[in-house]
């Protein structure tokens, strides 16, 4: 969603001076500096991309990682985003007032799970794989996180979730620095993420992964979705240590943060959750298999079953208070563990200063 309120938020990535919408029934902002002009696909989010890309970009601006559509639509928090966005609203308190940049957005989800609390959010993602409900309901920018398009000081407070895994080191300082640069002094930046140094206890998490590759060579799972989105994790940070220096370099002080070690949430997602797709995906396949045409079934039926199960969750109540019960007994897994410092984390940044970075240029 395109509003003019967003336009007047946003900047040129390039040069960073004003935006002007040009006249027309299309949405195309024109650079009151470079001259640069700028369009909104379909009206639904401003393509404010810099012109001059970064060598290193995400897997996911691949379709594949897209190919079970389950960006297209939206389900209620539950089991591990249930969790995340309960510590999101824990350590961040969104609220009626603040203004908020979702920094790496995704489909738009956690967008549209906080919008009742009241704050005004932007959300930014590099891929343009964003929800139907949030084209149409949210602020949404196709933007850089190495080259955010918003002035200085724009924003009290930010998250990030499941971004920071994804970005070589460089790219994670500058993506830091960028954060950094649009809060205000003394906002505040949430992020879930992990560092490559493990407790003992991730043991549990490794034998829950050894059993699902035991399930998965006989026909009972299938992770080749999950193998495929976490290819593209390059685990930045090596341990707390290291994410302490890191943050500090780039202005900020770590006020809190909590571990997160899944034992309870690994079964559950990884195991009870999986069994149950790739049953309910087999019996989609064979009933697609006569018509698919020579089209991939498999594909086909993992997008009907994820379609479907969104369909039943918002239909049946005893669906979702199954699910409900499930991520209240994930939440076992902070209780126990969330003291120990482990890989996984939870961490809200502070700006204490403007970080040092290199002047901008088009």
């Amino acid at each position: 969603m395109v509003s003019d309120r967003l336009i007047a938020l946003v900047r040129c990535p390039d040069c960073g001076s004003t935006l002007a919408r040009d006249g027309g029934p299309d949405v195309t902002l024109t650079c009151q500096g470079c001259g640069r002009t700028y369009r909104a696909p379909d009206g639904a989010y401003l393509d404010l991309r810099p012109a001059a890309q970064f060598a290193e970009q995400t897997k996911y601006l691949d379709e594949a990682l897209h190919a079970d559509a389950r960006h297209e639509r939206v389900s209620p928090p539950l089991l591990g985003s249930k969790i995340r966005n309960d510590m999101l609203r824990e350590f961040l308190q969104p609220a009626a007032g603040d203004l908020i940049v979702d920094l790496g957005c995704g489909s738009g989800r956690a967008l549209l799970w906080n919008r009742e609390l009241g704050a005004e959010t932007v959300g930014v993602d590099i891929s343009p794989y964003f929800s139907d409900e949030a084209r149409h309901e949210m602020p949404l920018l196709l933007a850089d996180l190495r080259r955010l398009p918003f002035a200085d000081g724009t924003f009290g407070k930010a998250w990030s979730l499941d971004v920071l895994e994804h970005l070589s080191p460089e790219a994670l300082r500058a993506m830091l620095t960028e954060a950094n640069r649009v809060l205000a002094p003394g906002g505040s930046l949430f992020v879930y993420t992990h560092v490559r140094k493990n407790a003992r206890i991730a043991v549990g998490l490794r034998w829950i992964n050894g059993l699902a590759r035991v399930l998965e060579r006989a026909g009972l799972i299938d992770m080749r979705q999950e193998r495929l989105r976490k290819s593209d994790h390059l685990n930045p940070l090596a341990d707390v240590p290291d994410l302490e220096r890191v943050t500090r370099e780039c202005g900020f002080r770590i006020e809190r943060i909590r571990f997160y070690t899944p034992i309870v949430g690994g079964f559950v997602e990884n195991i009870l959750m999986r069994m149950a797709e790739r049953r309910l995906t087999k019996r989609a396949a064979r009933r697609l298999a006569p018509s698919a045409g020579g089209a991939d079934v498999d594909a086909l039926a993992i997008r009907e079953v994820r379609s479907a199960a969104k369909d039943q969750i918002s239909r049946s109540r005893a669906t979702y208070a199954i699910l409900r019960a499930l991520s209240f007994a994930m939440k076992l897994d902070l209780l126990l563990f969330g003291r120990i410092t482990s890989g996984p984390f939870f961490a809200l940044l502070v700006k204490e200063r403007a970080a040092n970075r290199e002047p901008r240029t088009a």
